[in-house]
């Protein structure tokens, strides 16, 4: 559990005084450099980009590929001195990873949206960091600021990691605290820390619940709701009023290939066995890692309208997000193919055409998995066009 005196492996914040918001909140301008010498002598940094950028290389001359790897990062990162300057290098290497592990990056209804205006992106959850990365990437390209991310105390564990997320506008969510007084402080601080981020004019995205969607259902959780309207408990009494004070838009983020998918099949198949899964040291890393490299095929990302209106509980609410969420998304072949191998209809997903490698990697991945987590790998896909199915009617 994260405390109100965060520290980061040891790292104390740099400011000597503390906010309200220091223990989670992201990093800023004049933090950055302290931040930047951290990371330019954090080895498993080094180590990570090495088997990005070089992953031939590092698996034969680790040692050699950290050097590299290392000093080109360092060059880059030496001449960071904002939030912006680290934004617009991370934003190169989303460039890097869309040429280079995608069939192309594409959007919908950011036309929609007001560049001067601060929205509560409340959105699907498919990959560690790349729905969210995918998220500021656009907005980047399309004239808006970049939102602040809320990211699960988990990815903390690891310095660099931790470093990287907060100066990239992430901040801390608290999982996983224990007792009644607890858990209400964690989710009033960040039900707070989302207002006061949209009160400074600063977006926020947020996943719809805890935790990836391993089983491609997209599901909002309505206790989540019910936090986010805890920092406004004094001011409104109902969910339509909340929704007066903030501009709310879904975010649905598409994959016609999951890096992950063979990672999640095994999770799945624990539980379906055991009833109970538990990660294993480094795994979040792991994941991180497969979901920048792995061939995803095309993604696609849909800005829904921002949402209104009257709902008599948080659970039609989440309905209605989770009806707005699945009209966003995108199906492709690789959906339509794990319905077919399920032996169900696919008379529906006759418009799912196009891209056939994408089609064929899904297939040799299907052939190469332990034939126990094959069903585990189509159910994923299949969800996806199930839960599109029952929305769109």
């Amino acid at each position: 559990m994260i405390s109100h005196s965060f520290q980061v492996q040891g790292w104390p914040l740099p400011s000597a005084r503390m906010s309200d918001f220091d223990a989670i909140r992201p990093y800023r301008d004049d933090e950055v450099r302290a931040v930047v010498e951290r990371l330019l002598t954090d080895r498993q940094l080094a180590d990570a980009a090495a088997r990005l950028a070089v992953p031939k290389l590092h698996r034969w001359l680790p040692v050699l590929s950290r050097y590299l790897a290392g000093r080109k990062l360092g060059a880059k990162l030496r001449r960071c001195r904002t939030v912006a300057d680290i934004q617009a290098l991370v934003a190169d290497g989303l460039d890097h990873v869309v040429a280079h592990t995608t069939d192309g990056l594409t959007v919908s209804g950011l036309d929609r949206l007001d560049t001067n205006a601060a929205y509560l992106f409340v959105g699907n959850h498919r990959d560690i960091a790349l729905d969210s990365c995918f998220l500021n990437l656009e907005l980047h390209r399309h004239g808006f600021d970049t939102c602040r991310i809320a990211v699960g105390d988990n990815l903390f564990a690891v310095p660099f990691a931790a470093d990287l997320i907060r100066v990239n506008k992430g901040f801390v969510v608290e999982r996983g605290t224990t007792g009644a007084k607890d858990t209400l402080r964690a989710l009033r601080q960040t039900a707070e820390y989302v207002r006061h981020s949209l009160e400074e004019g600063q977006s926020v995205w947020i996943a719809q619940r805890e935790g990836r969607a391993k089983n491609g259902i997209d599901s909002t959780e309505p206790a989540l709701l019910k936090m986010l309207m805890l920092a406004y408990r004094k001011e409104v009494e109902s969910i339509e009023g909340y929704l007066g004070r903030v501009r709310l838009v879904p975010l649905t983020v598409s994959f016609e290939l999951d890096p992950c998918d063979l990672a999640k099949a095994a999770e799945l198949e624990v539980r379906a066995h055991t009833g109970a899964y538990r990660k294993a040291a480094g795994e979040d890393m792991e994941h991180l890692r497969l979901g920048f490299s792995g061939n995803k095929g095309r993604v696609h990302l849909h800005f829904g309208e921002e949402m209104a209106g009257a709902y008599a509980d948080a659970e039609s609410w989440a309905q209605a997000l989770d009806t707005a969420i699945a009209h966003g998304a995108r199906l492709y072949p690789t959906h339509r193919e794990a319905l077919r191998q399920l032996g169900e209809s696919t008379e529906e997903l006759s418009f799912c055409e196009g891209n056939d490698a994408a089609l064929a990697e899904f297939r040799e991945r299907l052939a190469a998995a332990p034939e126990a987590l094959r069903p585990f790998i189509l159910l994923q896909y299949a969800n996806v066009a199930r839960q599109v199915l029952r929305f769109r009617g």
